[in-house]
């Protein structure tokens, strides 16, 4: 076990680098940096343009940019916003917050609607829940999120008056951007349970456990649900980087200031060093995610932590 750990780490410490790498790369090809923070001057002589270019580290060789620049980044000196002036470290983890909470309401909503209607598919097939699991996948996976995020606030705020529009506060807020957020992802984990749950049903351990008289309740959830859970955990840990990285659609419908929100107006304002910074913590998550997912591999079938 000590093992794996080790070797995951080193893997997940290797892609952050990569990434770090990546990122520092884009920002020198697409241009000179003064040009942004500059752009506000229409002349400048060549000391105020030799000045910034010091002050940047762009009188030093690209490896050592590199270096000076990652340096930084792990200091957490991030730079500043070329909009507002605001520390990016601040801007970033401001926003972190509501992101998270968002991401965690549009992933609870996926599990509780997509994995029991995925059960109860598999288990029941060709029954009333068989058909309504296959009905809410084709929707969950055919139906676009911003239409329905239209008509559910035309419904539960305009017609009904029971939830806010938009905006954010209590638990209220937060309801319809959760289910948006997670609309796509249940039909995803319904999918792949129903999946799953009829290949374990027709094996031979649950036919034995089923002929030794083993209860319908642990048949299904003790002995067939584990052994069909590593699909919806892979699933699973995929889906909730992406939930946690692509918020940018649900947080502009709902005026939720999250950081997918904030990376589309560094978009708009050409703010580079809040993009920048925005895609670093994208790729931080990504690889947070995919690390812990490892972990419950392991402890899910252990197999894995030998391979």
């Amino acid at each position: 076990m000590t093992q794996f750990l080790l070797r995951r780490v080193g893997y997940s410490l290797v892609t952050i680098i990569l990434a770090t790498v990546i990122v520092f790369a884009l920002s020198r090809m697409s241009g000179d940096p003064r040009l942004l923070y500059l752009n506000a001057f229409s002349h400048v002589g060549p000391e105020v343009w030799e000045a910034w270019g010091r002050k940047l580290g762009l009188d030093k060789p690209l490896p050592l940019q590199y270096l000076y620049w990652l340096r930084d980044v792990l200091l957490g000196d991030w730079g500043e916003s070329i909009d507002t002036g605001i520390p990016v470290w601040t801007a970033v983890t401001d926003r972190l917050p509501l992101t998270l909470k968002l991401t965690g309401g549009g992933f609870v909503f996926a599990v509780l609607v997509g994995i029991p209607l995925g059960v109860l598919s598999g288990v029941y097939r060709s029954s009333f829940w068989d058909y309504l699991g296959r009905t809410m996948a084709v929707l969950g996976q055919s139906v676009p999120a911003f239409w329905l995020a239209i008509v559910l606030i035309l419904i539960f705020s305009v017609k009904l008056e029971l939830l806010p529009a938009a905006g954010q506060g209590g638990i209220s807020h937060y309801i319809m951007p959760s289910i948006i957020l997670g609309w796509f992802g249940s039909a995803g984990f319904l999918r792949l349970t129903r999946s799953a749950m009829l290949d374990v049903m027709d094996s031979e351990y649950v036919k034995l456990a089923r002929a030794k008289g083993v209860g319908k309740f642990t048949l299904v959830w003790k002995h067939a649900f584990r052994n069909a859970l590593i699909a919806p955990l892979t699933y699973g840990g995929l889906l909730l980087a992406g939930f946690a990285t692509g918020t940018v659609l649900t947080e502009t419908i709902y005026a939720l200031p999250g950081l997918g929100r904030l990376a589309l107006q560094a978009v708009y304002a050409n703010d580079f060093p809040i993009l920048q910074g925005s895609v670093l913590f994208f790729a931080a998550m990504y690889v947070i995610f995919a690390f812990i997912l490892d972990m419950i591999y392991a402890f899910v079938d252990p197999r894995i932590r030998y391979e």
